[in-house]
């Protein structure tokens, strides 16, 4: 049996460039990139990636719904933690193949580390490249919040 799609079919690059048409490009694993940022501050939350199932199911929940690659099973964000996504705004590519996700970020924090952001090291230059923490202390205990 179908299921309904809220998408439209991907037609030519008119319609997916500059129409109003909402016609995401999956890749070939049937995967298309979504980066959280915080809808306050504008900074990067996470990288995550969604299927065409999830993408829907965050559409119709309004809270951020992805797919995890490492368990291969819809991951409704925060359902365990409590630190859910509240959507406010999704944001497309010029050819639909990534997607920004600006969210309320509710909880203390959205990384499972247990920090804000799961962007908190940066990339120093050099040979080799090294990484520097920009975030070192923790927003919540993620042991206590995961039960590990």
């Amino acid at each position: 049996m179908p299921t309904s799609t809220p998408f439209s079919e991907r037609k030519d690059k008119f319609q997916i460039e500059e129409s109003t048409d909402f016609a995401p490009k999956f890749d070939s694993d049937g995967l298309i990139p979504a980066i959280a940022i915080d809808a306050t501050t504008k900074e990067p939350l996470m990288l995550a990636y969604m299927n065409a199932e999830s993408l829907k199911l965050t559409l119709e929940a309004g809270e951020a719904v992805y797919w995890s690659r490492s368990r291969s099973e819809i991951w409704h964000k925060g359902k365990t933690s409590g630190h859910t996504q509240k959507i406010v705004e999704i944001r497309t590519d010029c050819d639909q193949d990534a997607l920004i996700l600006v969210v309320e970020q509710i909880g203390s924090g959205a990384c499972h580390t247990g920090r804000d952001s799961c962007f908190y090291r940066s990339v120093v230059p050099g040979t080799p490249a090294a990484l520097r923490f920009t975030q070192t202390d923790l927003s919540f205990d993620p042991d206590a919040v995961y039960k590990k």
